[in-house]
C-alpha cells in the first residue's frame, strides 16, 4: 500500500520552510500532496490560490510525486478521499506544537486510520512565516530568501 501524505496548509504564501519540510517527508512516504485549504477563519489572501497552486507546481516540477490540490472541506476527510493515511505537518517552536497538537487530536478523531506526523523546521528556516513574508513584501521587501520561487 502506497504511503500517501497530506501537506495541508493555507500557504499564503508557500516559503522554503514548507519546502523543506516537503522535501524531507519524500523520504517518509510515497506520495505528497500539497493541500492549499480555504481556511474559513482567513477572509481574505494575500496571494491568490491559483497563483500559489502555480507557483508550488514550478517549485516540485521535478518532483513526480509531489502534487498541488486545493480544498475546501475537513482536511480529515480530504484524506479520506485521497487514500492519504498521514498527515504531514512542520513545527517551528512551542507555539506551533500547542496548536498541531490539538488539530492532530481532532483529525484523528474524525478519521481514526489518520496519522499525524510531525518534522522539526530546520534551522535555517524556523524564523520563516508566511506572516512575516507578507508584511517584507506588503513594504516593498525583499523576500527572494524565503521563499523557493521568483514573485
Amino acid at each position: 500500500m502506497k504511503r500517501i501524505a497530506i501537506f495541508p496548509g493555507s500557504f499564503d504564501p508557500f516559503t522554503k520552510g514548507h519546502e523543506d519540510i516537503v522535501l524531507r517527508g519524500l523520504t517518509l512516504f510515497d506520495d505528497i500532496i500539497v493541500a492549499i485549504g480555504y481556511n474559513s477563519g482567513k477572509s481574505q489572501r494575500y496571494f491568490p490560490v491559483e497563483f500559489m497552486v502555480e507557483k508550488i507546481k514550478e517549485t516540485f516540477k521535478n518532483q513526480p510525486s509531489i502534487s498541488v490540490q486545493t480544498f475546501s472541506e475537513l482536511t480529515a476527510e480530504f484524506a479520506k478521499r485521497n487514500k492519504a493515511r498521514y498527515l504531514l505537518r512542520g513545527l517551528r517552536n512551542t507555539t506551533d506544537f500547542e496548536y498541531e497538537n490539538s488539530i492532530s487530536q481532532v483529525n484523528r478523531n474524525l478519521n481514526p486510520e489518520l496519522e499525524s506526523v510531525f518534522l522539526i523546521t530546520s534551522p535555517a528556516f524556523a524564523a520563516i512565516s508566511s506572516s512575516i513574508i507578507r508584511e517584507v513584501h506588503r513594504y516593498k521587501g525583499d523576500v527572494s530568501s524565503m521563499i523557493p520561487y521568483k514573485l
